[in-house]
């Protein structure tokens, strides 16, 4: 049995997409693969979608659970122009085997190596090698979890390109999306 929540906050973002907004979906593990999300996009492109305003992030823990599919699924989008971000990237235990295989744009390295970056000289050698793989392998980072103004300043010293966390901005609803999935 599949999930319809999935396809409509696909659809959902989309349609921002489509509004000339950027958008990034995060893909739980049973939607890899998934074909309908494949033909929204495709539905989407044949409408006028920039498929470079769409971004499809993919946890590291799903990549391995489902590696097959993800690499095709990754391809396939990569293929129509969307943007792709390997997610909570250094969590798993074969990050060198997706990097190779998975077409990602983006590596957003997971919070674990950011929340204690200002005092952990580990964290700051692991955070600036995953920059340095990432930038020879033409690929941008984000950190994930960017909780204060130190936070920042350290992953910019690093040379991480992004940042995302409480420091950035907190969640927030966007006023057209009001309405209530499907039940």
């Amino acid at each position: 049995q599949t999930c319809a929540l999935p396809i409509w906050v696909v659809a959902r973002a989309l349609r921002l997409a489509m509004d000339g907004r950027r958008v990034a979906v995060n893909l739980a593990g049973p939607s890899i693969g998934d074909e309908r999300i494949l033909a929204l996009v495709s539905d989407a492109i044949n409408d006028g979608l920039d498929p470079g305003n769409v971004t499809f992030e993919i946890t590291e823990t799903a990549a391995v659970s489902n590696f097959e599919s993800a690499v095709q699924f990754a391809g396939r989008l990569s293929g129509i122009g969307c943007e792709l971000a390997l997610d909570d990237f250094g969590t798993g235990f074969g990050s060198f085997t997706y990097l190779k295989h998975l077409n990602m744009h983006y590596l957003k390295i997971d919070v674990e190596f950011v929340r204690d970056l200002v005092i952990s000289e580990t964290d700051r050698k692991v955070v600036a090698a995953i920059v340095d793989i990432a930038r020879s392998l033409g690929k941008r980072t984000v950190a994930e979890g960017v909780e204060d103004a130190a936070a920042l300043a350290a992953v910019r010293s690093l040379g991480v390109d992004f940042a995302q966390g409480f420091h950035i901005g907190y969640p927030a609803p966007l006023e057209p999306l009001s309405a209530a999935p499907p039940t």
